[in-house]
């Protein structure tokens, strides 16, 4: 069966490397006719530079309009040249054979005879999809641009409602090498042909491939259960709150993502504030971003992990389990909110303000600076923001102390004597260095790292941290260091994020553009005075610009903690929502909590709940081992069912006295059975070290933490000590759950002494 096994992924390694190699034909193709357009641009630049030589005004006229237009499509070329092309579909025949001007078929919908009764069709049309239009020399469409009504089916078609699309290919390239493919079937029950071979399928599709053309009536109902469970999502009412739940394998990601497209598509105009898809872990965004590609003209898709969602932060390290459930809880807010005020006391804060006004010198003293500050501490407004109420109050004080109210009883004579007063002082270098000092401009790096100090955080958090917490917090605050600039956890840039807002964020300047060498072209001052932006340097404001969106998607949503909602919410809180995540896979300890932020980062919107039940990515018998796990952390709670079976069971194995020799001979066999990726699966303390046991093993062994592992998927998978990760927070048995989900085609446990397993090597938390 081993045997078998292999050979069956090697030959499906060996087509997945000819469709690579079938798309870096077409690739090399485009570029090619791209060098010639640009060389075509080119020319028209120096025909138009030859033009001015005749000196006529007419000539010079034509010469500025002919460069000016030469001068766009040669920019936009230049800057669309890399990266631009991500999709394919293939098509059966149309109900006519008229062409549209991009030279694709216009009919939406397959001719009568396209699909054969023995459910056998061939393609009669393949559409590469990209950033911009490519025609050949012949003017047939080597790229339709994906904003041309030919790509709409790119974004529109489901398994539901296909149209005339039989295969959907997301396209993973770098400059000019194609990477990857992923393929999606619309109509997996049937054969199709193109130029006379099987149209192959990569991923998932050929999975739904197997399924849909399975012989049994069970199995045609099962593809038949996928497509309507997810077509409803997908097509879900967007003016409310789609809620998907789904257990492992059951395509919620994939769901998602093909959402966004379709409603970005179906209403560009609607969502043209953005779409935010947030996931997990940066290791998901990778995922993500391999299945949906940005879809340029607005910056409309931004996909962001958890610890990148506030600008110039990115979280590159981790908390230990009960310092994120600190972090991660509400009763944050109230540290924060005493952080932010308190952070104004520290540093070398004067306690003397000293002026000279009509000729004496007016003081302010501790007592007064201080009630000063609790006036103007009493508002709402953020504290950065109120620094020009602190300016007036100070000036209000000191002007009384002068007498000057006194001075005139003419209410416009006593008017211009106050102004006067107020510019003289303001401008005192005195004034502002005490201002400055008595109420510097924070920011929430700087907050956050005066909170390392733990009598301080003490007095700031002692009615809603107990000493061991206050601890605890401050103890891991430090690493982020006095200046604020030492790395940062996803728990962290949360706490960033709503510091943020509790602060107030001044003016940001305007970044200046950079001069263009078409700017220099004589003649071009009036016509084209400054250089318009190119649609990827207007995604790229727009995305850095955009802090609320249109529609968010939250994948893995069972994962957010209290403070990670409040900060998502932010990003939505004018959109609308798809929400998408299992509670059996939450590694939040208090879901209750939890699900009171998300219920107030949603509002009143209504919602809509969808659930999917099938599990078509993992085998019937490692979903057996996981499911034992299921009922321990969840009782009650059904799984999804799995429709596919392996025939190989799940491997159990003890480690003895060397636990990394035990895991590492277990993922050499894993690598030589299967042709992709093994992942190595350990509780978050053994990271460093499980990295080391699969030191030279290659990049298809993957060590990564319990947590890391949320959403992906390897073709086998190395569990590490179910014990371990089962007592490493509260809600271990759910992460427990999440880490035996992985595999697509073989599971090996190998267990260590704490989880006492038995002669066959099974632990104790996975018997039957």
């Amino acid at each position: 069966m081993a045997a078998q096994n292999a050979a069956v992924d090697s030959t499906a390694d060996s087509v997945r490397d000819r469709e690579i190699a079938v798309e870096q034909t077409h690739l090399d193709q485009v570029y090619r006719r791209l060098e010639e357009k640009i060389h075509e641009a080119e020319f028209l630049m120096n025909d138009a530079a030859k033009r001015g030589q005749v000196g006529t005004p007419g000539a010079l006229a034509e010469r500025d309009a002919q460069v000016f237009r030469a001068g766009i499509h040669l920019n936009r070329l230049n800057n669309e040249f890399e990266d631009f092309l991500f999709g394919r579909i293939d098509l059966v025949l149309g109900k006519d054979g008229e062409r549209g001007p991009d030279g694709a078929y216009t009919s939406g919908e397959p001719a009568d005879d396209a699909i054969r009764a023995d459910l056998t069709a061939d393609i009669a049309e393949t559409l590469h999809i990209g950033r911009i239009g490519v025609l050949d020399t012949d003017y047939a469409p080597l790229v339709i641009d994906w904003r041309a009504p030919a790509a709409a089916p790119f974004y529109r078609s489901t398994p539901k409602d296909p149209g005339r699309v039989v295969r959907r290919r997301v396209i993973r390239s770098k400059g000019r090498k194609v990477l990857g493919v992923e393929d999606d079937l619309m109509r997996p029950e049937i054969t199709a042909s193109l130029d006379g071979r099987e149209l192959p399928a990569i991923g998932d599709g050929a999975l739904m491939a197997a399924l849909g053309r399975a012989r049994t009536h069970s199995m045609r109902d099962i593809v038949s259960s996928i497509q309507a469970e997810q077509d409803l999502v997908i097509r879900a009412p967007a003016a409310s709150v789609a809620e998907v739940a789904g257990g492992p394998g059951t395509g919620k990601t994939a769901v998602a993502l093909h959402r966004a497209a379709y409603l970005l598509y179906q209403d560009r105009r609607r969502y043209s504030g953005g779409i935010l898809i947030v996931s997990p872990t940066p290791l998901l965004v990778a995922y993500t971003e391999g299945v949906l590609p940005s879809l340029g003209e607005e910056g409309q898709v931004a996909i962001r992990a958890l610890g990148s969602l506030v600008d110039g932060a990115e979280a590159t390290t981790y908390d230990d389990p009960s310092v994120a459930r600190i972090k991660g809880s509400s009763r944050m807010l109230k540290v924060l909110r005493k952080a932010v005020r308190g952070a104004l006391e520290l540093g070398n804060a004067p306690e003397r303000l000293r002026v000279v006004a009509f000729g004496r010198r007016q003081e302010l003293e501790a007592p007064e600076l201080n009630r000063i500050r609790q006036t103007v501490l009493s508002g709402t407004a953020p504290v950065n923001l109120l620094r020009p109420r602190a300016r007036k109050l100070l000036l209000d004080a000191l002007y009384a102390k002068s007498g000057g109210a006194g001075r005139h009883s003419d209410p416009e004579l006593a008017a211009e004597l106050r102004s006067a007063f107020d510019e003289d002082i303001s401008t005192e270098d005195d004034f502002i260095g005490f201002l400055n000092a008595w109420w510097p401009e924070l920011t929430p790096r700087k907050v956050l790292a005066s909170m390392a100090d733990e009598r301080r955080l003490g007095r700031w958090s002692r009615r809603d941290l107990n000493p061991r917490e206050t601890r605890q917090l401050a103890r891991s605050l430090r690493r982020v260091g006095q200046d604020g600039k030492g790395p940062l956890s996803v728990h962290d840039v949360a706490l960033l994020d709503e510091l943020q807002l509790l602060l107030g964020a001044p003016a940001r300047p305007k970044r200046k553009r950079e001069m263009d060498p078409l700017d220099q072209l004589s003649g071009l001052e009036e016509l084209m005075p400054t250089r318009e932006e190119t649609q990827w340097e207007r995604a790229e404001r727009i995305a850095a610009e955009r802090t609320e969106y249109a529609h968010v998607i939250v994948d893995e949503a069972q994962d957010l903690t209290p403070m990670q909602w409040r900060m998502v919410g932010r990003r939505g809180r004018m959109g609308t929502w798809t929400v998408v995540g299992d509670p059996a896979q939450s590694s939040w300890t208090d879901p209750d909590e939890a699900a009171a932020a998300r219920d107030e980062a949603l509002g009143s919107r209504p919602r809509r709940r969808f659930t999917l039940t099938v599990n078509y990515r993992n085998p019937a018998e490692v979903a057996e081992v996981a499911s034992r796990v299921l009922k321990l952390a969840m009782p009650g709670m059904e799984p999804p069912t799995a429709v596919r079976s392996t025939g190989l069971e799940p491997r159990f194995t003890a480690a003895g006295d060397d636990l990394g020799a035990a895991v590492r001979e277990e993922t050499q066999r894993l690598l030589e059975q299967v042709d992709g990726t093994v992942g190595v699966v350990v509780a978050m303390d053994r990271r460093a070290e499980a990295t080391g046991w699969l030191a030279d093993l290659g990049a298809r062994a993957v060590a990564l933490g319990s947590l890391e592992a949320k959403g992906l998927e390897y073709d086998a998978t190395v569990v590490v000590s179910p014990a371990e990760i089962a007592d490493e927070s509260p809600a271990g048995l759910r992460v427990l759950y999440v880490a035996l989900t992985r595999a697509t085609q073989q599971l090996t446990v190998v267990s260590a002494a704490a989880d006492r397993p038995g002669a066959d090597g099974v632990p104790e938390l996975l018997r039957p």
